[in-house]
């Protein structure tokens, strides 16, 4: 499992977490199938927030991380 997640795009999820959160809870949490809805996109958005892998973009091929650094040359 490698990262595919750069720190404004993890920062964002975790955002859509929390709101997502409040949002499930205040509608009636898991009275309610919007707020059952609502609490399972937190969970996922906070989980890929964290670990900074998303496996939905490992399918698609995308990545937020950039390209990597070049490798230094050695002058000779």
């Amino acid at each position: 499992m490698q990262k595919n997640e750069n720190d404004l795009d993890r920062v964002v999820r975790a955002g859509i977490s929390v709101a997502a959160l409040g949002t499930g809870l205040a509608i009636g949490g898991p009275f309610n199938p919007v707020g059952v809805a609502l609490l399972g996109v937190s969970g996922i958005a906070a989980a890929t927030a964290v670990t900074g892998y998303c496996p939905l973009y490992s399918v698609l091929g995308i990545s937020t991380l950039g390209e990597p650094n070049a490798e230094p040359t050695q002058a000779g």
